[in-house]
């Protein structure tokens, strides 16, 4: 998946969680991609994330140690 796709989604997914309540946002979006992304996503996702993670929303680099 090209970086700009699997940022996008990425920040999609901690998008949502921001409106629901409580301050577990982190936890919730690691959950989902544990959940609902292949072990190669997940994988190139922190990879992505070790390297600078441009452009991935603060709430998905803290997420990342959580998947």
């Amino acid at each position: 998946m090209s970086p700009e796709k699997m940022v996008r989604m990425a920040n999609q997914i901690a998008t949502f969680f921001k409106t629901q309540p409580n301050d577990d946002a982190p936890a919730k979006v690691a959950a989902h991609i544990k959940d609902f992304w292949e072990p190669r996503m997940r994988s190139q996702l922190r990879s992505y994330a070790e390297t600078g993670g441009a452009g991935l929303d603060d709430i998905v680099l803290k997420a990342i140690p959580l998947v």
